[in-house]
């Protein structure tokens, strides 16, 4: 499984069961059986036979807030300390 990055989480507002189970360690058949049993450590939207993972709770369960950080919009100088 290929690893995912907070960014890419940000990025979207809901995720693919896999991309989930990716962010949180858990392979193919175990992040199915989770979700079919609605015990999927986070919300689960089943939509026919897929299922999509809200963004913001699965951020939360990793411990990352859903926003981007805010930037300064300029680059510090050397010998400048950052706020």
């Amino acid at each position: 499984m290929t690893p995912v990055s907070i960014a890419e989480l940000r990025a979207t507002a809901t995720v693919d069961l896999m991309t989930a189970a990716a962010a949180l360690g858990l392979g193919r058949s175990r992040a199915y059986e989770l979700a079919r049993r609605d015990q999927f450590p986070c919300r689960v939207i089943r939509i026919g036979g897929t299922y999509r993972i809200p963004t913001p709770g699965l951020l939360e369960l990793l411990g990352v807030t859903s926003e981007v950080p805010a930037t300064t919009g300029r680059p510090a100088t050397a010998g400048q300390a950052h706020a």
